[in-house]
């Protein structure tokens, strides 16, 4: 099984973008995504690329979900 994680994008530096997913960072390839984009967007990220754009509440919402599984698993 396969999953994107929702992440939040903090800089951009040509076709590379780190991205924040709770507090973690780290450095993503930005060439696959049909459109630009920008500091505070959201992207779906899977195996290091970005892969799509989301909004913003999708996003957060997302990775409050995957909070919430973390914590029952715990």
């Amino acid at each position: 099984m396969c999953i994107a994680v929702p992440s939040r994008v903090v800089a951009i530096e040509g076709e590379m973008a780190t991205i924040d997913v709770q507090g973690a960072r780290r450095q993503v390839n930005l060439m696959l995504l049909p459109e630009p984009a920008a500091i505070d967007d959201y992207v779906l990220v899977h195996a290091g690329f970005a892969i799509q754009k989301i909004d913003a509440e999708a996003g957060a919402e997302t990775l409050k979900l995957f909070e919430q599984i973390l914590q029952s698993q715990i």
